[in-house]
């Protein structure tokens, strides 16, 4: 078991089975941390939380408490995983019958998950996109997109900053920075110079 590296703040009562967790980060008490995972840098992995192997996070990812990550969920930078968040890696589950390879799920630099919300095995959460609290995760969630409800469907789109866009003649506008986002259906894109 490890029990000390540089740079990271361990919890006495957590176990921390990696040595790859980059500086700055916080690992909190009865947090399990698994050997063969990676956590990047400015990481925050709250209380009573398991990360298995071969997950992967990127910097400043925060887990908040009581969320189980299985082995093929990869979250890229600053990503928000709220309380009691559940992924799954396989579609078709049974006592002690396990894949060859887990389902692999993406969640994209800077998408928020909120709290007990679920996401199946497979899919993607686009960039910056927020998942709202309770929603069942059943399709890919495209960038920017603001999906809630169970199944998950698209109500609207926020801005980088998580901000709900005001939107006008297929143009959304951040009403934190300004920025601007082109809409096209289900899809958003910042627009370029803003």
């Amino acid at each position: 078991m490890m029990t000390k590296i540089d740079g990271v703040f361990i919890h006495p009562a957590a176990i921390v089975e990696t040595d790859q967790v980059g500086p700055g980060t916080r690992i909190w008490a009865f947090a399990h941390v698994t050997e063969g995972c990676q956590v990047g840098r400015d990481c925050n992995i709250c209380a009573h939380t398991f990360i298995e192997r071969g997950v992967c996070l990127g910097d400043r990812v925060t887990v908040k408490c009581g969320v189980y990550l299985w082995q093929g969920v990869t979250c890229e930078d600053d990503v928000f995983i709220g309380p009691n968040v559940s992924f799954t890696n396989d579609l078709y589950p049974r006592s002690r019958q396990y894949l060859e390879q887990p389902i692999e799920t993406l969640v994209r630099k800077g998408a928020s998950i909120g709290a007990n919300a679920t996401i199946l095995a497979g899919l993607t959460v686009g960039e910056y996109a927020m998942v709202g609290a309770g929603a069942v995760v059943s399709a890919n969630v495209p960038d920017y997109a603001l999906v809630c409800h169970s199944p998950a469907r698209v109500v609207g789109f926020v801005s980088r900053y998580g901000n709900k866009l005001a939107i006008a003649d297929g143009i959304g506008v951040c009403p934190q920075s300004g920025l601007r986002y082109r809409i096209n259906g289900e899809y958003c894109v910042p627009v370029e110079g803003t």
